[in-house]
């Protein structure tokens, strides 16, 4: 069955409700510079405020857009996104944080890279000169570290996985989230080590970035709970957890 749309944003949310209605404007605006169609899924992850009523005002300006409720514990920010990757109906799917933090605009890079590739992602280390607003340095220190422990355990050659921008073509790369099993913010290198796993293509992209001081991400406390979701990545892959595709 064809895609019913080109691509599908899902935008995963735990008490947005201050940032959510600039981003949907800003995401509305750039859709409608595109000559594609699209579909919009807010993934509400058990949120306490607005966020869902908000997402579904926001309806008589994005009609293709939809929103997701997770229930009422929150699972995290890996099993919303898995939540609104299943759900895609589009050819393309990205992710995006609440806050866009990459600018909705930079996806016109990871969109054609798509041309020849399975997935694309948002990367802020290629080129730091395109960081308009730097983390503390603390914080760069930890993502660098990170991802540094992310090459060794997980054999991957990228140098950010963790940038929330990033882009599948659904009908190759579904299988990566029907296997996803990290439901924290560990779970973008589990992601990568699938399409790896599965010999599927991906290019590491250069974005524009901008840090938001109101991000949900502790250091030290998500720091040290994302290496051992990694470890945990690959714990499954020796329990063969992670079959290769059909």
């Amino acid at each position: 069955m064809s895609p019913a749309f080109e691509l599908s944003i899902i935008i995963p949310c735990l008490n947005e409700e201050r940032r959510l209605p600039r981003t949907l404007g800003r995401i509305r605006d750039w859709l409608g510079k595109q000559n594609f169609s699209a579909e919009v899924i807010v993934v509400d992850d058990a949120s306490t405020d607005a966020t869902a009523r908000i997402a579904e005002e926001w309806r008589a300006q994005i009609p293709a857009l939809r929103t997701m409720r997770t229930g009422e514990i929150n699972h995290g920010k890996g099993y919303a996104v898995r939540c609104g990757m299943l759900a895609a109906q589009g050819r393309v799917a990205l992710f995006t944080d609440a806050d866009l933090s990459a600018p909705i605009e930079e996806a016109d890079k990871l969109l054609r890279a798509m041309e020849s590739h399975d997935v694309a992602f948002g990367s802020r280390a290629v080129d730091r000169r395109l960081i308009e607003v730097h983390q503390s340095r603390r914080r760069e220190l930890a993502g660098i570290a990170f991802n540094k422990v992310v090459q060794v355990v997980a054999w991957l050659p990228w140098v950010d996985t963790q940038c929330g921008f990033k882009a599948f073509r659904l009908e190759r790369t579904r299988i990566i989230f029907e296997q996803q099993r990290i439901w924290g913010f560990g779970f973008d290198p589990e992601l990568l080590f699938l399409a790896k796993r599965h010999g599927l293509t991906a290019a590491e992209i250069p974005v524009r970035w901008a840090h938001d001081p109101d991000t949900k991400v502790r250091v030290l406390a998500d720091g040290i709970k994302m290496i051992f979701e990694l470890f945990e990545v690959r714990l499954n892959w020796m329990r063969g957890r992670y079959p290769r595709g059909r």
